[in-house]
């Protein structure tokens, strides 16, 4: 089952700049299209009201491997640095999970960084049609200034490179 999936993995690694093009709904350089999503059980944001903020949106399944993998880099490496910024916000959604499978999923996983549910996938949908994990950045006027998909250290270095310089 291993090998299945690490195939799985190379596979989306691999077609990551077709599904760039092909599944990818929100763009780089185009503005971030707006979403409303919970955050908490009948609370209620939307990105538009974070305007002004580096955004970083990530799409996760807790089933998803590279998601698995991905998820504790962007706990080390990006929210531990930037939690205390109030110019920086991350939002985590999972896709399909409802705030029973996430909040489980944080806990067992020992995370302290925000995890949202996107249940019926109508934040994704906005942004792709399919492939996770997915990211995400949005800059302080509203635009998507990167975006990736799967999972790898070389382009999480990237992804990191473009927030810092974002928060400058």
């Amino acid at each position: 089952m291993k090998t299945f999936f690490t195939i799985i993995t190379a596979l989306l690694i691999a077609s990551s700049a077709f599904a760039q093009d092909e599944f990818t709904l929100a763009k780089e350089g185009q503005a971030a299209p707006d979403f409303t999503f919970e955050t908490a059980p009948g609370k209620t944001m939307k990105l538009s009201d974070l305007k002004g903020k580096v955004v970083w949106i990530n799409f996760f399944a807790t089933w998803c491997p590279p998601c698995r993998k991905e998820l504790p880099h962007l706990q080390k490496e990006v929210y531990d640095k930037y939690a205390d910024k109030d110019d920086f916000v991350l939002i985590i959604l999972g896709r399909e999970h409802n705030w029973e499978e996430v909040n489980k999923f944080k806990t067992e996983q020992g995370f302290t960084m925000p995890f949202y549910p996107d249940p019926k996938r109508e934040v994704f949908a906005v942004y792709a049609k399919q492939n996770i994990p997915r990211n995400f950045i949005i800059d302080k006027e509203g635009k998507i200034a990167f975006s990736s998909i799967g999972f790898n250290e070389k382009d999480f270095e990237k992804i990191k490179e473009q927030v810092a310089d974002l928060l400058k």
